[in-house]
């Protein structure tokens, strides 16, 4: 009964904390928070502007009430749900910024063009159109949420409040891409996805007409084949925009991280011409990385390009990395261990430079910049300790780990974390003498183990799970890698006649 009533107690304490943490209204002074709320009025008010926008005429003052209080009841689900399930967005302040213009402007493209035109398939266009960058932006269930309070507030603003067509409509068109386009690898993929909208959209777009009319005719057709064609227009458009919204939500799809693993690519020349042992490394590194990352349903496409350009910084001083020394003497043999220290953390600066001065993404640029985290440079820590030992001086401090650790960040995505892990486990995995599968997977625990209580995955919710997972995807692939050869026989000496 102690253990039972321990328990108890230790949940009572948590649900307490945790009901605490749900009503703690000193969160409300945090600048992140002070901004998001600004942000959300601003939504509610271009928002209420646009559905309440009348050119024949003043709206009614109960209409107007009606609208508002429409309007702050969807937008107040919105925020709640980003609040609980997208609290990375409310940090990053130019893509909810992104986000916020992004609707509004689809809302007033629909609001125009239907009023312009009195063709309600432009709606549908526009919520195909916000589809598709959601996804491709975000991910596929955001942009599925995000379709669906977007398709209800444009319908508002077409004024079809009671009409369910055009809502249905365009949910057939959006929530395809929502469903199907996870991934651009391909040019045609885009296509193929909107030619699939564009046969729920004539689908959903005749039984509607035929359900509110029971009569098949020539308008009914020429409606749903409207409504189809600018779905699979909209995909054309978005596909030539393609680089725009890559930019502009700073994002690489996986078409353009396909491009940027091209062994062409400016930069990844300049590492294999300039630091072939680097190089090498790298390509080992991607495949390790990309494999633990597919383990735990990460994008191993990513990692495997992000591992490609991790160390491009010692493209700068390549020969003071023992990778690129080719057995020659180490160029560190007559510089002090700070000194050394310096240069080895200073790859991370370099690298960060090249990767602006090339134009690389920022999704890729993460990886330059995180792939050591704040871990303690080992090595020439412990030349200075032995050097400050044999010094034997009251009068000089003893070197801290703080001075010869990198400057960071730590890793902030789980895909960084894995390129960290696999940059650690790689070289490690090199130092042994005999690399059995047993001495492997014994490096790999210790190594994951050594970053897990150094802090280094504080900042990326890398589970207990998934790091396990990791380590038995990287224990196989190096294991494969260090595979042991049957050694070639000797040829038999030549017969005697044949030597004379």
């Amino acid at each position: 009964m102690a253990f039972f009533n321990r328990t108890n107690q230790r949940r009572s304490r948590v649900r307490k904390e945790a009901a605490n943490q749900f009503y703690d209204l000193t969160r409300l002074g945090n600048p992140d928070v002070i901004y998001s709320l600004a942000l959300w009025l601003l939504f509610v008010l271009l928002s209420i502007a646009v559905l309440t926008y009348n050119p024949q005429g003043k709206t009614s003052y109960s209409q107007f009430g009606a609208v508002v209080v429409v309007v702050l009841l969807i937008s107040l689900t919105l925020a709640l749900h980003i609040s609980q399930y997208q609290k990375r967005l409310i940090k990053n302040r130019i893509r909810t910024i992104g986000l916020l213009i992004l609707i509004i402007s689809m809302l007033i493209c629909a609001k125009a063009s239907v009023l312009l035109t009195g063709k309600l398939y432009w709606a549908t266009a526009t919520a195909v159109a916000a589809a598709q960058i959601l996804t491709i932006a975000y991910n596929q269930r955001f942009a599925m949420t995000m379709s669906l309070f977007y398709c209800v507030l444009a319908s508002f603003a077409v004024g079809r409040t009671a009409d369910l067509t055009v809502l249905l409509t365009m949910l057939a068109g959006a929530l395809p891409y929502c469903f199907l386009l996870k991934e651009i690898r391909t040019r045609m993929r885009l296509l193929e996805v909107s030619l699939v909208a564009a046969t729920s959209v004539f689908i959903m777009s005749a039984s509607m007409i035929y359900l509110s009319s029971s009569q098949w005719g020539t308008s009914l057709l020429t409606s749903a084949s409207s409504n189809a064609a600018v779905t699979l227009l909209v995909g054309v458009i978005i596909q030539g925009l393609l680089p725009i919204i890559e930019r502009v939500f700073r994002i690489a799809t996986s078409m353009t991280l396909l491009d940027y693993s091209d062994a062409n690519q400016p930069l990844l020349k300049r590492l294999a011409m300039e630091a072939p042992g680097t190089y090498s490394h790298s390509l080992l590194i991607g495949s390790i990385a990309e494999a633990a990352a597919e383990a735990i349903g990460r994008n191993g496409l990513l990692c495997r390009v992000g591992a490609y350009y991790h160390d491009i910084g010692k493209i700068n001083k390549p020969g003071y990395f023992v990778e690129n020394q080719l057995g020659s003497i180490s160029w560190h043999k007559e510089l002090s261990p700070a000194m050394s220290q310096l240069i080895i953390a200073g790859h991370i600066k370099d690298g960060m430079e090249l990767a602006r001065e090339y134009g690389l993404p920022a999704v890729l640029r993460q990886f330059v910049e995180t792939h050591h985290g704040t871990t303690l440079v080992e090595y020439f820590y412990n030349e200075a300790l032995k050097q400050h030992e044999l010094k034997d001086s009251p009068d000089v401090a003893t070197p801290s780990e703080g001075e010869f650790r990198y400057p960071g960040p730590k890793p902030r995505t789980k895909e960084a974390a894995i390129v960290m892990l696999a940059d650690a486990i790689e070289g490690a995995a090199r130092t042994l003498q005999e690399a059995t599968p047993t001495k492997i997977e014994a490096v790999v625990h210790n190594m994951a183990m050594k970053r897990l209580l150094d802090g280094q995955f504080d900042e990326c919710d890398l589970s207990l799970r998934e790091l396990s997972l990791i380590e038995a995807s990287m224990s196989k692939i190096l294991a494969a890698h260090h595979h042991g050869r049957i050694a070639y026989p000797t040829p038999p000496d030549l017969p005697a006649e044949q030597d004379q």
